[in-house]
């Protein structure tokens, strides 16, 4: 990650606000920078070119921040850099800076400039696309991770109808099973019923032909 050197807010020409190194010419290229911008205020975002150094411009509404970043830095970081200050300085002093003398706010603001330049020269949250990147790949691991629970959730479902179908199978050969146990049972009880009632009448019979004296039961039968 590249790093930014220097920032400095001025409305036109007249800095309000800077902060860099000690014994850097960066505020004198700065002020070259900002006499050279386009006349008519309108808005811009521009970079300029120097050795290894890179020079980015953003100008909205008559204010212009402004910083210089070695060339690692590209431009995305950069420029996200100075919208970020753009709308801090614009939220606290508002229609002041239109009419403010020149370092009016550097007392205040040159600490916001300090910490900002910090954090987007060394935080890798500050790279909002590396941000993205990070925060598509949380998402992606959690979908994953998800997928994952329902693919073992489904096996579990499958594994559990699977048990079913075959309890249900096993209910069924049981119900089978004893249907054709109750059928059997019910025959035999017929069986056995029936030869009851032959061994009885057979009985029944023998003694009658006894008492009767043969087995065409003369003295019984007229």
């Amino acid at each position: 990650m590249g790093k930014i050197e220097y920032a400095v807010v001025a409305r036109g020409a007249v800095v309000l606000a800077e902060h860099g190194a000690a014994g850097s010419n960066a505020g004198a290229v700065a002020r070259q920078v900002l006499e050279r911008l386009p006349d008519g205020g309108n808005d811009c975002n521009v970079s300029y070119t120097q050795d290894l150094h890179v020079f980015h411009v953003k100008r909205t509404d008559g204010i212009t921040a402004l910083c210089m970043a070695d060339d690692a830095a590209g431009r995305r970081i950069p420029f996200a850099f100075l919208a970020d200050i753009h709308g801090r300085f614009v939220k606290t002093y508002g229609r002041a800076a239109l009419t403010a003398l020149a370092y009016a706010m550097n007392d205040e603001f040159s600490r916001v400039l300090s910490q900002q330049m910090d954090y987007y020269s060394n935080d890798p949250n500050a790279d909002s696309i590396t941000r993205m990147r990070g925060e598509i790949d949380q998402v992606r691991g959690i979908m994953l991770d998800n997928i994952d629970k329902v693919l073992e959730r489904g096996d579990r479902l499958e594994l559990l109808v699977d048990k079913t179908a075959t309890m249900e199978g096993n209910t069924m050969r049981f119900k089978r099973q004893a249907r054709r146990f109750r059928n059997t049972m019910w025959w035999r009880n017929v069986k056995l019923t029936a030869a009851v009632i032959f061994i009885l009448t057979v009985l029944v019979y023998l003694v009658l032909a006894y008492m009767c004296h043969g087995f065409t039961l003369p003295s019984c039968v007229p």
